[in-house]
């Protein structure tokens, strides 16, 4: 009998098509998607135009060139269906049908030299590789040898978008990860990419994760390290299972990686005046990072002129206190510190403008292997070494951005001037090859560019390009993700914040990708939820507390009407109803009165 039934329900189900009874959820094409977050402003162009870069435009063709181009209309396109029937006469009919794919489209001689029958995509159009006489030859020498299959070649850059294609920088696209009420003055990307932090000068840590958001792009998590401190840098463990936070209080923050506090180091005794005898900073933090290698060790600075190396194992203790060379006694605070990509230096930036290195080896001490006595000449912001150790940058709040060689530091290699900067924390990156190198610049009334990313050159130690993130606000922290491809730049001002994600779909993996292309969750009858009436106990009529009534009571008193005062006799004795009470006189002088009247 089941044999029969299943027999029977499998030939009524062939009649009805295998679509029949789904309903197929309708998806936007990606293509559709991306084009939502096209950036609308065109980057701003550099001084030199040669060797500025066409951005938005070049990122947008190179998707076209990459399809393959339909042939020109002289051509007939074959038909999918069968072709109508064709009037051979006046009442006659020729019935053509057409079973299975059309045929392929008849080629003339013209179109083929040998009269094979070209397999794969159509060849472009003529005009495409006329630009080169030499090109075209050797194409219509490899043509004749044989056929072309597989898809086109891509077309070759021109002479101005050269620069374009060496240097491939993805800013075509762009997502803003929101949430902030002030400026973004800390940005953290984890090793993998799929984990994004932000800290702003509302005090608060947003955390982000690209795997589990939606195009709505909201944070999965906030966070008050310090309740009343601006959060001022953020650094991620080299396993990425933990982050260090630092903050405008003394005492720097270990999170995991879900936003849990692991602990916090301990703060030292600010009545205690020699530095290396107290226990911790007694000042608020500048910068803090983890070490590149070690999982256990991380580096602070602080206002209190001094940096300090500590071990996430032991909260209570630091493992070494450096105390910098200054020109004058005093506490001079260390605006910046930085990590080599060895972990085996150490760069901080003073108060003084001083940049002063030391190299971690058996028996060091505060005592700097290379000092720069007039570095800048304002507070410097961040320090940043290159990987193969030859290059230091340094950014100030003098406007400018510097070049050092290692091997020689007397002298920068090149300064970069006219580079607005507001903010203690910004910051310099390098491009994942380290070709380049980019910071951003912060927004001035009188200027009409507003926050502006820069891009540098390293080799040739020119501007490259310069890419306009807001108008109104400024660029603090940037960042290029070597994994995903994407550049991250915070902005803000005193009112908002966020976070700028650039991406190419061309040539951008993962990150700002995935979430675009997730549609949020559309809600459902399941997700109905009743919002439940809550009852104060006391906010019922009979049930409230009356008002205090003291002000009231002390008011009446004082109205001789309300509070029923009896009247003052007129005559007797005393004063005012008072006996012994003399007017305006103390006792003794009234009885002086009257016993020796005058």
């Amino acid at each position: 009998m089941e044999e029969e039934e299943a027999e029977i329900y499998d030939g009524v189900r062939a009649q009805f098509p295998l679509t029949f009874g789904k309903q197929s959820k309708s998806q936007t094409p990606l293509e559709q998607i991306h084009n939502t977050t096209i950036r609308k402003a065109p980057p701003t162009s550099a001084a030199n135009a040669e060797t500025q870069s066409s951005l938005s435009s070049s990122s947008k063709a190179r998707p076209d060139s990459l399809r393959p181009t339909p042939k020109s209309s002289s051509n007939p396109t074959p038909s999918l269906g069968p072709p109508p029937p064709r009037p051979t006469g006046s009442n006659s009919f020729v019935a053509h049908v057409s079973i299975g794919p059309p045929r392929p489209q008849a080629r003339g001689v013209d179109d083929d030299d040998d009269g094979e029958v070209m397999v794969g995509p159509p060849r472009p159009p003529p005009g495409l590789a006329a630009a080169d006489d030499d090109d075209d030859e050797e194409e219509e020498e490899e043509e004749e040898d044989g056929v072309m299959i597989g898809p086109l070649r891509p077309p070759e850059p021109a002479d101005s978008d050269e620069e374009d294609f060496l240097y491939r920088i993805p800013t075509s696209n762009e997502i803003v990860l929101g949430g902030h009420s002030k400026v973004v003055s800390a940005l953290a990307v984890d090793h993998t990419g799929s984990r994004v932090l932000s800290g702003s000068y509302d005090y608060t840590v947003r955390m982000y994760d690209f795997q589990g958001m939606n195009s709505r792009l909201q944070s999965f998590r906030q966070l008050e390290p310090f309740e009343g401190h601006q959060v001022r840098n953020l650094s991620w463990s080299p396993s990425a299972d933990r982050f260090l936070c630092v903050t405008g209080s003394a005492q720097a923050k270990i999170f995991d990686r879900d936003g849990l506090t692991l602990g916090e180091f301990v703060k030292g005794d600010m009545y205690i005046r020699d530095l290396k005898n107290t226990k911790g900073h007694i000042s608020g933090l500048t910068c803090g990072e983890w070490h590149p290698q070690a999982k256990e060790t991380i580096l602070t600075s602080s206002e209190d002129g001094s940096l300090r190396i500590w071990d996430v194992n032991d909260f209570k203790s630091q493992k070494q206190v450096i105390k910098p060379k200054l020109a004058r006694p005093g506490r001079v605070p260390v605006t910046t510190c930085a990590w080599d990509r060895e972990g085996k230096r150490i760069a901080g930036g003073i108060g003084d403008g001083s940049i002063q290195i030391w190299s971690l080896k058996p028996g060091w001490g505060s005592r700097p292997d290379v000092f720069v006595e007039k570095g800048h000449s304002d507070d410097i912001t961040c320090l940043k070494f290159s990987s193969d150790g030859q290059i230091l940058l340094s950014r100030s709040s003098d406007c400018s951005l510097k070049v050092w060689d290692l091997r020689q530091m007397k002298e920068a290699l090149k300064v970069f001037e006219n580079l607005p900067n507001n903010y203690a924390q910004t910051n310099i990156a390098f491009s994942p090859d380290e070709q380049l190198f980019l910071t951003g610049t912060s927004f001035e009334r009188e200027s009409k560019t507003g926050g502006v990313l820069c891009f540098y050159n390293r080799e040739k130690l020119e501007l490259v390009s310069r890419v306009g993130i807001s108008l109104t606000s400024s660029v603090v922290q940037c960042a290029w993700h070597p994994k995903l491809n994407q550049i991250f730049a915070t902005a803000g001002d005193k009112s908002r914040g966020g976070t700028h994600v650039l991406y190419d779909p061309t040539i951008s993996e993962r990150g700002a990708l995935v979430c675009v292309a997730s549609a949020p969750r559309k809600k459902s009858l399941d997700d109905f939820e009743v919002q439940p009436v809550i009852h104060n106990p006391h906010a019922l009529p009979l049930f409230r507390d009356q008002p205090s009534r003291k002000r009231q009571r002390e008011k009446t008193l004082k109205d001789p009407l309300k509070s029923h005062k009896p009247e003052l006799p007129m005559t007797g004795p005393g004063f005012g109803g008072r006996v012994g009470a003399s007017k305006g006189s103390l006792l003794t002088q009234y009885l002086l009165k009257v016993m020796f009247p005058v």
